[in-house]
């Protein structure tokens, strides 16, 4: 014979159902840590055309960056991640550590990924002889140091066109005005940013490795015409050996990719030398799972990947620039 519940005991039943939600959605403070998606470089770079800066030559195959992809974790999504043997649980101040904002933590990741940028920008045109020889106006921010004046106020990508009323043609001629002026004297300067002119007005603080005073700048010549790379959400240093590659492949009629497939990863230096990087592992997977048949890594990350499975992929290490252009040249059919 049926019997209505008693409301109490319903009530019960309700904030367990409750609790038992809220237990498995609710964020905890730890991420999983695994493979992100892999992008085609080639897509993401723009520049002017014949009448303003080069011709573009689109390859047959692709370039593609790998990522690592970290996730806040609840519960359920912790017991998933537990199961996937591609990934990886941290807590969550290996990701955000606890001493320093989260937002600083995210605009350090945008400004390291810009500044990948500029120094692939840097390596493929010096690569063709355009650069730095021809080189446009002002000086180019190519890194801001942290702790520093100009940290959170100057982006890696901005272009120094005056110093205290003075026009800027090269990146020296800026060192050279930021001597005259007394350590305690403020720099004004006026920016080209994006485009639009800005201003700004910097006194030189202690920072940097050896605590001098310092706005907090490294930088180059500016390029002889606008690059554009979209890195969307993408952060950090780790794409920089891609973007050179992509930018090289998009400014030469020589097909590098011959309509293969090809991934990989490594921090680069304005000079050409490829670093490593973090995750190494998992950017294999990703390179993988978009159907790459050469992945190049920084050679001095090959010994993280000693026991990592990289099936009928072509593992290539590299040491600079020059090696990557090597190793796909040799790949290509003879004439």
């Amino acid at each position: 014979m049926w019997r209505p519940t008693h409301p109490g005991r319903f009530v019960a039943l309700v904030l367990v159902a409750l609790g038992l939600l809220a237990a498995a959605w609710l964020p905890i403070p730890y991420y999983s840590e695994g493979p992100g998606p892999a992008r085609d470089v080639l897509t993401r770079i723009a520049f002017p055309g014949p009448t303003e800066g080069a011709a573009r030559y689109d390859p047959t195959g692709s370039l593609e960056l790998t990522t690592v992809r970290y996730r806040q974790l609840t519960p359920m999504l912790a017991l998933i991640a537990w199961g996937d043997d591609t990934q990886a649980i941290v807590p969550a101040d290996v990701v955000y550590p606890t001493d320093v904002p989260t937002q600083v933590i995210e605009q350090r990741g945008v400004s390291q990924m810009d500044q990948s940028k500029i120094a692939a920008t840097a390596v493929a045109l010096r690569a063709m002889g355009l650069y730095p020889k021809d080189h446009g106006p002002g000086a180019l921010i190519e890194n801001i140091a942290e702790r520093c004046p100009a940290e959170g106020e100057l982006f890696p990508g901005d272009i120094i066109t005056e110093v205290d009323g003075r026009r800027v043609r090269s990146a020296s001629q800026a060192s050279r005005l930021f001597d005259r002026i007394p350590a305690d004297h403020p720099l004004h300067f006026v920016l080209d940013v994006d485009g639009q002119t800005e201003r700004a007005t910097f006194t030189r603080a202690p920072c940097g490795p050896d605590d001098e005073l310092l706005v907090g700048v490294s930088m180059i010549d500016a390029f002889p015409f606008p690059v554009t790379m979209t890195s969307e959400e993408i952060g950090g240093p780790s794409a920089g050996l891609m973007w050179a590659l992509g930018l090289y492949e998009l400014l030469t009629p020589e097909d590098l990719t011959a309509g293969r497939t090809i991934a990989g990863t490594g921090e680069i230096a304005p000079d050409g030398t490829v670093y490593p990087i973090g995750g190494i592992a998992d950017k294999v997977v990703a390179a993988q799972r978009a159907g790459a048949t050469i992945f190049l890594a920084p050679t001095d990350n090959m010994a993280d990947l000693a026991d990592v499975d990289t099936g009928d992929m072509q593992v290539i290490p590299v040491a600079t620039f020059d090696d990557a252009l090597q190793a796909l040249r040799q790949g290509l059919p003879t004439s």
